[in-house]
């Protein structure tokens, strides 16, 4: 039975699209079959964050009621799959959000796992996307502007009458000024499920367009999240999954800008 897990924030910037491709990613290498979706309208970043900055088909185009979704879906060279949005300036228009439990129902028939990246923030997006979605998982960052708007985010969530898996603090430091772990954990009221450190590799991946666990799979930020991803799965053991080369390219000229992606 395939699985829908939202990964949440509250607040921007504290590293909630990385979790998202990285949990994906990671899960993918567990041999799960795995669709990460960018449920970040306005502001989408899945796409740019794995190298396919501009496609033909998005979720623009499917809550628009103008393709249909297996159009919409791409393949990292490593298995992955994603359904991006448009980074567009002309699809930032009003989109048919109540649209995504359907599309939900059609990705769970072709997946394991269904992984939504959300809006940051409490608007029609992020309620629209909790709807769809059956699992949450709630990212922070080690201070408490951003763990006071994970908490907002877990008691909406809640009052929604969603599961709320756990909390996923990253880019910590060790630093003395930082929350600790018991603080956080007793303020949202919700177990701690992962701790990522804030580490170059994170950077770099960011850079070079793909996940930690892929670019970096030695690093802490990498092994972290596939502890992450075992959790999750179920799974005692990280099973390497070998990668297949699958790059398609629709005409000559656009390869540098899709940089490792195919229909």
């Amino acid at each position: 039975m395939a699985r829908v897990l939202t990964v949440v924030s509250g607040k921007g910037g504290v590293g909630k699209t990385t979790t998202a491709i990285n949990l994906g990613a990671a899960l993918n290498k567990l041999n799960k079959e795995v669709i990460i979706v960018d449920a970040n309208l306005n502001t989408p970043n899945v796409g740019v964050s794995l190298g396919a900055p501009i496609v033909p088909v998005s979720l623009n185009h499917i809550l628009k009621g103008k393709a249909d979704v297996n159009d919409a879906i791409y393949e990292h060279y490593s298995g992955t799959k994603i359904l991006p949005s448009a980074l567009s300036v002309k699809e930032l228009t009003r989109f048919n959000t109540k649209k995504l439990p359907e599309l939900t129902n059609k990705l769970k028939k072709i997946s394991d796992f269904v992984i939504f990246d959300s809006a940051a923030g409490f608007g029609e997006e992020l309620i629209d996307t909790l709807k769809a979605s059956e699992e949450i998982i709630v990212v922070t960052n080690p201070e408490m502007l951003a763990v006071t708007d994970a908490l907002k985010t877990i008691r909406v969530a809640r009052g929604m009458g969603k599961d709320v898996k756990g909390v996923i603090v990253t880019k910590v430091r060790g630093k003395k000024y930082e929350m600790s772990f018991p603080s956080i954990k007793s303020m949202l009221e919700t177990p701690i499920i992962g701790v990522v450190p804030d580490e170059d590799s994170v950077r770099e991946s960011l850079n070079k367009r793909d996940a930690v666990v892929h670019t970096h799979p030695k690093s802490k930020a990498a092994k972290k999240y596939r502890e992450i991803a075992m959790k999750i799965a179920g799974t005692k053991q990280d099973k390497k999954k070998g990668f297949l080369n699958r790059f398609k390219f629709w005409e000559t000229g656009i390869n540098d800008i899709f940089n490792g992606f195919g229909k």
